[in-house]
């Protein structure tokens, strides 16, 4: 078998972050009559929409704990690697905090696809928690009809800086370190739409660290945190604005988008789990239009950090995006505002 030649996204009927079920839809499974036993040391758990789990170990220390998978959502395997690694490891730094170690996942349709290409899959992970700084210590594998790949990440935080995505602040400023539109670009590729232009553009800033959050949780300013996947930067919004009983004021011109996915979605590459999502956004949200209902509703896969800063420290946060890398992300796309009857307003 002709490595080189292997598309893994033919693969698999997802994409990404784009497997993702509907948020509507995850609710309702997630339902239960069970009543777990309460502990006092789970600080952050099932209870709210957060990236990850959170368990108090004492001296002003918590773990965290997240997992995350997908089928392929490029066609070369180590880039695939290195990009679901990338996406696992996101909710740590999403919650302000440090990753220790991370166990792989691993699904391999055996009898389709090389082991060969597998190890590609998994160097890649391993060459993204190397440059996160931590081991991959091990790991699980099955048979399974596509492949899957994932990581189950451990990490850790001074309490004090724990960063949610349900503690915005009326009147906080609004910011996303990655451009969106990743769903629209990657579906454009396996389509075989995407201009010679716009080739591996979206990989690039699939396979970037979020490490930024973990560099600004001590901000007293950093008021909420979370990582934009699956459900799209409207969706991720929706859960802000919902868990800090607020309304999100979104300035659509000043979200940071890839060139041209207007062209895109003309051509209709948008990915089955745009609709998904925004089946279950209709009436919590007020000023959408067709192309930004296209584009915010789109599945990111490892997006950018949205995060909730007190406009008194506008200036100050900004100057540490910059120097962090994040210049063309130092400006705000929005607010947090009183509640309204809708949780996003788009202007």
């Amino acid at each position: 078998m002709n490595i080189e030649k292997i598309k893994l996204t033919q693969f698999s009927h997802g994409a990404g972050c784009g497997c993702k079920i509907a948020p509507h839809v995850l609710e309702e499974i997630l339902k239960t009559n069970i009543i777990a036993p309460t502990n006092s040391n789970l600080i952050v758990g099932n209870s709210t929409k957060d990236d990850a789990a959170v368990f108090d170990i004492g001296d002003g220390k918590g773990i965290i704990s997240t997992t995350d998978f997908f089928m392929p959502i490029v066609d070369d395997a180590f880039d695939f690697g290195k990009i679901a690694a990338a996406n696992s490891i996101s909710d740590i730094y999403a919650m302000g905090g440090k990753p220790l170690m991370a166990i792989a996942i691993l699904g391999w349709p055996i009898k389709k696809l090389s082991v060969e290409v597998a190890q590609k899959v998994i160097e890649g992970g391993r060459a993204i928690c190397a440059e996160a700084g931590i081991p991959l210590a091990g790991g699980h594998s099955i048979d399974s009809p596509e492949p899957i790949f994932g990581l189950a990440v451990t990490g850790i935080v001074d309490l004090k800086n724990l960063k949610q995505n349900n503690t915005a602040k009326a009147g906080d400023l609004l910011y996303l370190t990655k451009k969106i539109g990743v769903g629209i670009l990657t579906t454009a590729e396996k389509r075989g739409m995407l201009k010679e232009e716009h080739i591996g553009i979206a990989a690039k800033q699939m396979m970037q660290l979020n490490h930024f959050g973990m560099h600004v949780s001590h901000l007293i300013s950093l008021n909420a945190m979370t990582d934009v996947t699956g459900f799209g930067l409207l969706g991720h919004l929706i859960e802000m604005a919902e868990g800090s009983d607020l309304t999100a004021e979104l300035n659509y011109s000043k979200v940071p988008q890839f060139p041209n996915l207007d062209f895109y979605t003309s051509q209709v590459c948008v990915p089955d789990g745009t609709f998904r999502n925004w089946s279950g956004y209709d009436p919590k949200v007020k000023g959408i239009t067709g192309e930004s209902l296209l584009i915010l509703s789109d599945p990111q896969t490892n997006g950018g950090l949205l995060m909730s800063v007190n406009p008194e420290a506008k200036e100050t946060f900004e100057k540490l995006m910059i120097e962090a890398g994040l210049g063309e992300f130092a400006s705000p796309i929005g607010r947090m505002k009183l509640k309204t009857d809708k949780q996003v307003e788009i202007i």
